[in-house]
């Protein structure tokens, strides 16, 4: 089975959503989610925003370290001196660095800007031998070919980077570019990995994000309900576990649904409590009521979807067998050969009144046709 890497960026892109912020002890519990949860890499922040986000990711870094925990605690910074410098006071030995380049950068222009990340790499391997750095070019949906291709060949022939994180930033890219562009750059990188990390614009993400892992891509960037800048990025539980359906291992404790449950509930109380909106709706995949709901009657039948725990509404479409497991789910006694009678009763009421029916007004169809 083929592994790949997973960094968790809830908290780093997180408080980029609605400028939601994570407090410290929020942070180390979020933190202790993904340990207990496997994921390789917790990007913990952006220490050169403020001495004291620096401080929160040294926090991180010391509680992961004191605990003994698998695992790594990164962070990212600009591509220049100054930001390296911080990055590493923190203790982390995952430096994540991020660099624009507008899409009309000419190919000796781009040479000009790679060779201005060698002090810059230099001066973060004397101060961390053991440093894993990645590299985010934004913007990979904007980005000419020939200037990626240079870009990687560059980083590839000076190994300025461990990892090349390869960003849809503006999120415009439909799964099939995807799989072209990573594909192809996963080719050309060799040693150097490619990361994939995909924003939620036009609601492909989690899709494109599945799609570059497929490709070739051997990190995935991911959070907890995809959040993240403007829609979000990839969503960590259904990336991870459709790439496990696939035969790729991510390391993610897809399984053990209510631990997952329990971390993103977590996060959607933060967000809820400081904007007002949860993340976790109606129609959220997994999480949310819907993908536990069946209405139609050839659903009843098997159990479709992710859903694990399955309700029933009964409106005009309902049939005998999806009544008998309305009423055995709400433990409604009912006399098996009076079920169609009760099914065509539901259906009058449900047409009449122009909406589903209530387990109130079930329970007294039920009474009438004994």
């Amino acid at each position: 089975m083929r592994q790949i890497t997973l960094i968790d960026q809830t908290i780093r892109e997180g408080m980029q959503f609605q400028g939601v912020m994570f407090s410290c002890d929020q942070r180390l519990k979020i933190l202790e989610f993904q340990e207990a949860l496997g994921v390789d890499i917790c990007q913990a922040g952006y220490p050169s925003a403020h001495p004291k986000e620096a401080a929160m990711v040294k926090t991180l870094v010391d509680h992961a370290g004191q605990r003994g925990f698998n695992i790594r605690v990164a962070a990212l910074g600009r591509a220049f001196l100054p930001d390296a410098k911080i990055l590493v006071d923190t203790g982390i030995t995952d430096v994540h660095f991020h660099l624009h380049l507008p899409p009309d950068t000419g190919l000796q222009a781009l040479e000009n800007t790679f060779s201005q990340l060698i002090p810059v790499v230099d001066f973060v391997r004397t101060a961390r031998p053991d440093a894993i750095i990645s590299l985010a070019v934004l913007d990979m949906g904007k980005t000419p070919l020939n200037q990626l291709e240079k870009g990687i060949r560059i980083l590839g022939k000076n190994h300025l980077v461990d990892i090349l994180s390869l960003p849809d930033t503006s999120g415009i890219m439909a799964p099939n570019q995807v799989m072209d562009r990573i594909g192809h750059a996963a080719a050309l990188a060799g040693d150097m990995a490619v990361s994939i990390h995909c924003h939620n614009d036009l609601g492909m993400a989690s899709a494109n994000s599945v799609m570059g892992i497929l490709a070739g891509a051997r990190v995935l960037e991911v959070s907890v309900s995809g959040i993240g800048e403007r829609n979000g990025i990839g969503d960590l539980y259904l990336t991870s576990r459709i790439l496990a359906d696939q035969g790729i291992q991510t390391g993610f404790s897809h399984d053990n649904i209510d631990q997952v449950r329990e971390y993103y509930e977590f996060v959607d109380d933060i967000v809820r409590e400081q904007t007002g909106q949860g993340l976790i709706h109606a129609a959220t995949p997994v999480f949310g009521q819907a993908a536990h709901t069946h209405v139609a009657g050839t659903h009843a039948q098997h159990l479709y979807g992710a859903g694990t725990t399955p309700d029933f509404h009964l409106n005009l479409l309902c049939g005998n067998h999806l009544v008998k497991k309305y009423l055995t789910r709400h433990h409604i006694g009912f006399h098996p050969e009076h079920l169609p009678a009760i099914t065509a009763a539901v259906k009058e009421m449900s047409i009449q009144k122009n909406r589903r029916l209530t387990p109130a007004e079930v329970r007294k169809i039920v009474r009438f046709s004994d």
